[in-house]
């Protein structure tokens, strides 16, 4: 039976973000929601660096945001985190999950006993191999994963779960999914990003991305020559007036490296298309705080040439008394996908 409160929690670069959500007759409802911001260096491309800073921001935002249960969903996304397409031959849930790891120890680029697996089932086959299933196997390494643990632990909270935070926000980004056969979700954060590629709430390709916001931000602090906290006003126009050659440099710096990363979208695509010709993506969805870049959405559309819209990632998900006002509540809409999308995967 589902529970009735999850907490999704996502331990970013630049932040700690949580989501309580809740299920009952009138549906999901979004209970709670805070974040607290972690000093750089902290969390370092999705793996906890520094256990004593993230369980003090743990802490805060337990206090602060009034979060009251203790057990949560933790989201894990890193550059040793494995997700690939294969075929297995038939069996029951039962019998793969018992026999995962010998299925799939060839297909790893890591040992079995060092990585914590899961395997999402997409479609079941026929073929001249005999009945197969045909899914993403998602390998992380252990060590990462208990490290990122172990950090929650030291705040007092208890791990029910670990999830990949793709399929998190395949959750919360594809839940309207009914206008297109195929989509891409791109959930931009600091330094890592998450494209995930579905029809109709099937995952078919997933790819987590090492780059994000915080590169255009560093580009901008080095080609000025400010510090990033000025770099990332800069970079979100809100700094204030600019002479025009700081104007001229900072405008260079983010047009950079936004080519440089809508190129990575668009290899990233093209190489799903080689392979995917039954299933185009028709467009593309954005969430996360690296979204909010001006221009992002617009070059994006030009260079993939698909419409590019902003996710929902609340939608069909009831408001509470989250203490909240609404441009509080249009500020974290683009930053909850992720903790909304872990809280979904344990009441739904």
């Amino acid at each position: 039976m589902p529970a009735r409160n999850a907490v999704g929690l996502d331990i970013g670069t630049s932040s700690v973000r949580a989501a309580e959500l809740s299920y009952g007759r009138d549906g999901i409802t979004l209970e709670k929601f805070g974040q607290v911001a972690l000093p750089p260096g902290a969390v370092v491309d999705g793996e906890v660096v520094d256990r004593d800073a993230v369980r003090t921001a743990l802490k805060s935002l337990w206090k602060g945001s009034g979060f009251t249960a203790k057990r949560v969903a933790l989201g894990v996304a890193n550059q040793r985190v494995v997700v690939r397409q294969i075929d297995l031959p038939w069996m029951t849930r039962s019998e793969l999950k018992e026999s995962l790891a010998l299925q799939v120890q060839d297909y790893l680029p890591m040992a079995v006993e060092d990585s914590v697996l899961d395997f999402h089932v997409t479609e079941e086959l026929n073929g001249p191999e005999g009945r197969q299933l045909r899914g993403l196997l998602v390998a992380a390494a252990r060590e990462t994963v208990m490290s990122n643990v172990a950090a929650v632990q030291d705040a007092d909270l208890r791990v029910t779960s670990v999830d990949l935070t793709s399929f998190a926000v395949l959750r919360s980004a594809g839940r309207q999914h009914s206008e297109v056969a195929t989509e891409a979700l791109l959930d931009i954060g600091s330094r890592v990003s998450n494209l995930v590629i579905h029809s109709g709430g099937t995952p078919r390709f997933v790819r987590i991305l090492l780059s994000g916001g915080q590169d255009v931000t560093d580009a901008v602090a080095e080609r000025l020559g400010v510090p990033a906290a000025l770099a990332e006003a800069i970079k979100r126009g809100t700094a204030g007036d600019l002479n025009p050659q700081e104007a001229e440099l900072a405008a260079s710096a983010v047009q950079l490296m936004t080519e440089v990363f809508v190129d990575e979208i668009r290899s990233s695509l093209d190489y799903y298309g080689a392979s995917n010709a039954q299933f185009p993506v028709e467009r593309i969805l954005l969430s996360g705080g690296g979204s909010l870049l001006p221009g992002l959405a617009s070059h994006l559309e030009q260079v993939t040439r698909r419409s590019v819209h902003v996710a929902d990632v609340l939608g069909g998900v009831r408001v509470g008394r989250t203490g909240l006002d609404d441009d509080q509540l249009a500020a974290i809409h683009p930053l909850a996908a992720v903790p909304v999308g872990l809280a979904l995967g344990v009441i739904s």
